[in-house]
């Protein structure tokens, strides 16, 4: 059962983003969107994406602060709203600080496979899943976490059989902190993924060495930084097969849920 999350809290917003192709001055759209911001709950937002996702297909995201769009503190410029956008795909994204495979985070509204259980994906049908998290579960034995991560790869598979799922997998700071045990929380990480699915798409900021704007906590990303991530993750999509949906195929929707992150004000309202 989905949760109406903008009724649940105060700090939590839920926002529908209608990505609307602008027209250059021939008349003819072009690859630039503009976004209107509506504000909406989550179970009518995905009910909306269910009854109209023919037209292009379907980006899942859950996972930590980056996705709630820490940094920027909008999540509008998050890189999981500005990946959907550069795909021109419909999404649920939904981003809750703190969050783990093992830790709750913030409100106690995870871990990440109670998100995923909240995104319906059985109705959604997502061609992509996409689950961002590690850093918030430095200190849970290895062994653990490489059941929790097995457990939510699973659940993905089993809720959406014919998604691709990719894993963002630990972010460090400018000032590394965890060391060796964050690297082996990382490998815990990926060694659970694969064995759950050995197709799962797996991107490593910190073995990969993730390089990009941030803001003065040395952690999260500045708005530079959360679209240079977008843009890194989208190639190595792109890599995988997963191409962008065409300009004027369909004007995509983007549910998102971000928890304790100021929201733009919305320009219309669904009920």
């Amino acid at each position: 059962m989905a949760v109406d999350h903008a009724a649940a809290a105060p700090e939590v917003s839920v926002l529908r983003l209608v990505q609307r192709p602008q027209a250059n001055q021939t008349g003819r759209s072009h690859g630039q969107t503009a976004m209107i911001a509506i504000s909406s709950s989550l179970a009518g937002c995905e009910a909306r994406l269910e009854r109209g996702r023919r037209g292009v297909p379907t980006l899942a995201i859950v996972g930590a602060s980056f996705t709630a769009g820490v940094g920027p503190d909008n999540p509008v410029l998050s890189w999981a709203v500005l990946l959907a956008v550069r795909l021109r795909w419909n999404a649920v994204v939904y981003g809750v600080p703190g969050a783990g495979y093992a830790n709750a985070g913030g409100g106690g509204r995870g871990p990440v496979d109670r998100m995923i259980g909240q995104e319906r994906l059985r109705a959604l049908h997502p061609a992509v899943v996409i689950v961002q998290a590690g850093l918030d579960d430095l200190g849970e034995p290895a062994a653990r976490e490489m059941r929790r991560v097995r457990a939510t790869v699973s659940l993905i598979r089993a809720a959406a059989p014919g998604a691709r799922i990719a894993l963002i997998t630990s972010f460090t700071g400018i000032w590394p902190r965890g060391g060796a045990a964050l690297h082996r929380l990382d490998r815990a990480i990926v060694t659970g993924a694969r064995q759950a699915d050995p197709r799962v798409i797996i991107m490593s900021p910190l073995s990969g060495r993730w390089r990009f704007a941030r803001q003065n906590d040395g952690l999260h990303p500045s708005a530079a930084g959360d679209a240079w991530i977008a843009g890194t993750v989208r190639s190595i999509l792109a890599a995988h097969g997963v191409r962008a949906a065409a300009v004027d195929a369909t004007v995509p929707e983007i549910c998102d849920v971000s928890v304790g992150v100021t929201t733009p004000p919305a320009t219309d309202r669904d009920a």
